[in-house]
């Protein structure tokens, strides 16, 4: 069992269990953990914040022995202190589905595409519970569900942003020591951008997809690069690349529904039927009555 020092503050030994986590070591892990959690609640500056990433870092632990029953009470606490917090609903999920409670889990991974419809995990997950709760209580599953809860829209644009942030951060597009684009850059970034919409109307969509990349080397923050360009690439067939784009988009604004409606098409031309479906239902939370989605879910559903 690693030893605490003496000086080791609460936030040293949650960092020690986090270095742990990512070398595979999960009992070390929680050993620190629980060290740390003991720290912070004996101190002064006890925050529920740090104590829920705290209890839902130890559930991660848990998840990853074995031990379920663990991780849903850690979980179960954490959200308690930060309801809806993603990373311990998507916990708590993985936890139920693999002590075969489909149902919770489905709430989770249904009440985590509530704060951002692009998560992957919880997509997955969804369509994973759909299809054992249809296997086990057929067509008629979803009247044994327990009730979802709404997340209020106050709390889905704070989580969202938080998770959008720490996607960013995973994935190495969120760079603290870079500086941001300049005034100059992102006037430059528009003038391409607005030139290759210009040669999308001209039906030049090679060329569009070259000024695009230009106007996204100034400015890779702007959502509507990557949207316009994933059109032009679904336009030269280039699939593949309309899902990285809309990707790229969606990490900066999970609910952009031409970033979804984009990559829905992409997957559909893939042949990826299921993700397709989940990027359309996302869409459909944001606009019920998007006619072009609907028509595209029908498709699919037929097929």
């Amino acid at each position: 069992m690693p030893q605490k020092h003496k000086s080791q503050s609460w936030s040293e030994l949650k960092q020690a269990g986090n270095e742990c986590f990512k070398t595979g070591q999960y009992g070390d892990a929680t050993n620190f953990y629980n060290q740390a959690i003991k720290e912070l609640e004996k101190s002064n500056k006890k925050n529920p914040d740090d104590l829920a990433i705290l209890y839902s870092n130890r559930a991660a632990s848990y998840l990853k022995d074995g031990n379920c029953g663990e991780c849903i009470k850690d979980c179960n606490v954490s959200l308690e202190l930060i309801p809806f917090n993603v990373k311990s609903l998507l916990r708590r999920a993985a936890a139920y589905e693999a002590l075969e409670r489909y149902r919770l889990a489905y709430i989770d991974y249904k009440t985590a595409l509530q704060i951002n419809c692009a998560i992957a995990a919880a997509q997955d997950g969804t369509n994973r519970m759909t299809k054992a709760l249809t296997e086990a209580d057929g067509p008629s599953w979803r009247e044994k569900l327990p009730p979802i809860p709404t997340v209020p829209l106050s709390v889905k644009e704070k989580l969202s942003q938080a998770t959008v942030n720490a996607t960013q951060q995973q994935n190495g597009t969120m760079q603290p020591n870079k500086p941001a684009p300049s005034n100059k850059d992102i006037k430059k970034a528009q003038t391409l951008k607005e030139e290759g919409n210009a040669l999308v109307k001209k039906g030049e969509h090679k060329k569009a997809i070259e000024k695009y990349g230009q106007s996204l080397k100034l400015n890779p923050a702007e959502v509507t690069t990557y949207t316009n360009r994933a059109l032009c690439y679904l336009s030269v067939k280039q699939y593949r690349d309309a899902v990285r784009d809309c990707d790229e988009a969606l990490t900066l604004d999970g609910r952009n529904v031409k970033a979804l409606y984009r990559r829905a098409q992409a997957h559909h031309e893939l042949k990826n039927l299921q993700a397709c479906m989940g990027d359309l239902h996302c869409l459909l939370q944001e606009e019920p009555n998007n006619g072009a989605a609907l028509k595209l879910l029908q498709e699919v559903q037929k097929q």
